[in-house]
């Protein structure tokens, strides 16, 4: 057998003990999981290190312990796994197995986020748009965003949404500002829903409708985003007929299409 060969001989096992580790930690059969993870990571296998890093950060399997984790993590993390490099973010923005460090969490996250990783790319996004850990970079903020919400990320997609309603670092644009609230609306983001049902009241974006107003505040309120809400929910009952409050609260209590 050439040696190329014998090398994918002896890398098969690992993969095949990785993919069976996973489909018993989705079964939730965590004991199962680590069992297989477990000398994998001590073997030096960044994936097997990251998930042990996870399961000490969740405390699945084991007794959580962030100092473990974190060592996990970084180990994984310093091979380029970017779900350790993001995890590893984590801790080092929370303060968990590690000192509280928002600068090296933002340089972990964006480690994770230039392999694509969606989260990282979501947050990395949200700490440029506020300056957290990094400096404030709104056109980062967009462009970090925009990679985000096309991997489903509805935060990014109503991250946009502000960024275009607010004209930070580019042009006010209403329909684009209502354009991303409403693909974060549709897929149940409660505040985009607040701020679509603003726009459809005001007429800001899209076309001025009350009675789809009211059904998106209506909506914004059940999913959490009442504080937003309230003050727009209270102008579109205000603007709509009896009838037309029914008709949006039968709108509203329907499945997202």
């Amino acid at each position: 057998m050439s040696w190329l060969g014998k090398l994918f001989e002896r890398e098969a096992p690992a993969e095949q003990r990785l993919a069976e580790a996973l489909v018993a930690w989705n079964a939730a059969d965590y004991g199962v999981a680590l069992d297989l993870w477990a000398p994998l990571a001590q073997a030096g296998v960044a994936r097997a290190q990251s998930n042990m890093g996870a399961a000490f950060l969740e405390g699945r399997g084991v007794e959580r312990d962030p100092e473990k984790a974190a060592a996990w993590l970084r180990r994984a993390a310093e091979q380029g796994d970017a779900g350790g490099q993001r995890n590893l973010a984590l801790c080092y923005y929370e303060g968990w197995g590690v000192p509280q460090d928002q600068v090296e969490a933002a340089r972990w996250y964006e480690k994770a986020a230039e392999q694509g990783d969606p989260d990282a790319q979501d947050m990395l996004s949200w700490m440029k748009l506020v300056g957290g850990g990094c400096p404030q970079d709104y056109a980062g903020a967009r462009q970090w965003a925009e990679k985000a919400a096309a991997q489903g990320r509805v935060g990014a997609m109503a991250r946009l949404g502000d960024i275009y309603h607010n004209a930070l670092g580019v042009e006010r644009d209403p329909a684009m500002a209502a354009r991303w609230w409403s693909d974060a609306a549709r897929l149940g983001q409660a505040e985009a829903q607040a701020m679509l049902g603003a726009a459809h009241l005001a007429g800001k974006g899209v076309a001025r409708d009350p009675v789809e107003a009211l059904h998106w505040l209506l909506r914004a309120e059940a999913g959490g985003a009442g504080e937003l809400a309230t003050g727009f929910l209270r102008e579109a009952q205000a603007h709509t007929k009896p009838s037309q409050r029914a008709e949006a609260a039968c709108r509203a209590s329907e499945p997202l299409s």
